[in-house]
């Protein structure tokens, strides 16, 4: 997993502020430490594995704090979360990212990431025929990956 570089946007503070605040919660530094880890990484990430990158950084959040705070991430819009085939779940921030889909592995639990417009265009089709508002798309895929299939699955 990369580190982005770049330094967390302010719309991102702002937006998890609001949320917070709309639910009579603040924005302690422990969960600002947290939102900024978690914008660190461009890929998926667990809950246990924010937890050692904090820890290697030298921030002293703790497991319970962590796993308190990435709902609430969820539910602000700045995260979504992907479970895989071992119910575990996995987390990627989706501030300016690109609706996608994700194919993972039953065996290893490897995510794959892609993009389909066609996929993109149906689901508008079908949302508009019903007169269904969509708020948030899910595309997962479960199967194996090709590296579970040398293996015989």
């Amino acid at each position: 997993m990369e580190q982005n570089k770049e330094p967390i946007q302010p719309q991102v503070i702002q937006q998890f502020s609001k949320y917070l605040e709309s639910n009579a919660l603040r924005l302690t530094s422990e969960r600002r430490n947290i939102l900024e880890q978690v914008f660190a990484y461009d890929d998926h990430f667990r809950a246990d594995d924010l937890l050692m990158r904090m820890r290697q950084n030298g921030y002293t959040a703790s497991r319970a704090t962590i796993y308190r705070t990435l709902p609430l991430l969820v539910k602000s819009g700045l995260l979504t979360e992907v479970i895989d085939a071992q119910k575990q779940s996995h987390y990627e921030h989706i501030h300016s990212r690109q609706e996608h889909a994700h194919l993972i592995c039953l065996r290893c639990s490897s995510i794959i990431e892609f993009e389909s417009p066609e996929i993109d265009a149906l689901q508008e089709e079908v949302c508009e025929t019903h007169r269904f508002k969509p708020v948030k798309y899910r595309n997962e895929i479960l199967g194996y990956c090709v590296e579970c299939q040398k293996d015989g699955i």
